[in-house]
């Protein structure tokens, strides 16, 4: 006896697959033309370009010594604020205040000379209107007279500059700023022109970038220059003062251009990276086009960077892809799509249609 059931039950089953995928089908694909999407789009880079600067001070000093001395106290540290005018570092002044010292009691020796030459030259004076004197005798005296105030004089300007030699045993801040780095410890030789600290402006911060000369010779004058600070501000700024400093440097062909920074802008240093955006940047050379996409339509799985592509039979598919930088709610797609492609801005609603 031969047992036919197996047989009319995998037709069955057959049958109810074929059935399902059918009615799947017209499901699948009102699925894919309910998605929504946008066209991928084509940007002109000319109008704008990015060039990598860095954050200076406007004002940054390098406090050098201008005597000889051991270094005895240490004011401040680096990342002190300081004012204008305040002490900040010590050498060792003991014989410049003994050489002061000496130089006050000249003075005084002199003074006292002076005082004895005076009352001698009124004395002859008198005498010589009583006849008692000759001319001449006359003249001697007021010699005399002339020479010990002129010692006076001279005894009293050693003496400023003895007084001005101890003053450079204390350093001063120049400004009100930040200390940014101390190049001494205690115990240190300092001598004329060896860097001791370097202090810097926080007020007056500005960008400095490098751009090809060509690139500098059609900035366009007039339109508005933005500033970006990764990391330390969010989105771009306008920068109070432009400048275009006029020399080139011969070995790169590149001209500086400085961007000031506004004041007020907190967690910003100089040393720190920037980005200046320059108008007309890739005017040189023909325009070049960039591909975005939005950002929303962009997947990140693990390593994997892709898009959902829409396909010619209206269904999604998953596409690697090699972003660049965010502009807005726009990302550049530097490789993995055409431009003219459509993709699917819900990816997780993509990723459900098969």
């Amino acid at each position: 006896m031969i047992l036919k059931t197996p047989r009319i039950t995998l037709a069955a089953a057959i049958l109810t697959a074929a059935l399902a995928s059918a009615n799947a089908a017209p499901e699948a694909s009102a699925q894919a033309s309910s998605l929504a999407s946008a066209a991928i789009t084509t940007a002109s880079t000319a109008d704008i370009a990015a060039y990598d600067g860095v954050v200076e001070a406007v004002r940054q000093s390098v406090i050098a010594a201008q005597v000889f001395g051991a270094v005895v106290a240490l004011e401040v540290k680096a990342g002190d604020t300081v004012k204008a005018g305040q002490i900040l570092i010590r050498l060792d002044a003991r014989a410049a205040e003994q050489l002061a010292a000496a130089g006050a009691a000249q003075v005084q020796a002199a003074r006292a000379g002076q005082d004895v030459a005076a009352k001698e030259f009124a004395r002859q004076k008198l005498l010589l209107q009583s006849n008692y004197i000759s001319q001449a005798a006359f003249e001697r005296a007021e010699a005399q007279f002339k020479s010990t105030q002129a010692d006076a004089e001279a005894q009293l300007a050693n003496a400023g500059a003895a007084r001005t030699q101890s003053g450079f045993y204390v350093v001063r801040a120049p400004y009100a700023g930040i200390v940014a780095d101390v190049a001494v410890v205690l115990g240190d030789m300092a001598t004329p022109g060896r860097p001791l600290m370097t202090v810097y402006d926080p007020a007056a911060l500005r960008v400095s970038a490098s751009v090809p000369q060509t690139v500098a010779a059609r900035l366009p004058k007039g339109q508005p220059l933005q500033i970006e600070l990764p990391g330390a501000v969010v989105g771009r700024i306008n920068p109070t003062r432009t400048q275009l400093l006029p020399t080139v440097d011969p070995a790169s062909h590149t001209q500086q251009v400085r961007l000031d920074l506004p004041s007020g802008l907190t967690g910003v240093t100089p040393g720190m990276f920037a980005r200046a955006w320059l108008p007309g940047g890739n005017a040189i050379g023909g325009e070049d086009s960039r591909l975005s996409v939005p950002s929303q339509a962009v997947v990140r799985r693990a390593e994997l960077t892709a898009v959902y592509v829409i396909g010619a039979d209206g269904k999604p598919l998953l596409r690697q892809v090699r972003l660049g930088r965010v502009s807005g709610a726009q990302v550049e797609v530097l490789s993995g799509v055409a431009a003219g492609e459509r993709v699917a801005l819900d990816p997780q609603a993509a990723s459900r249609v098969r």
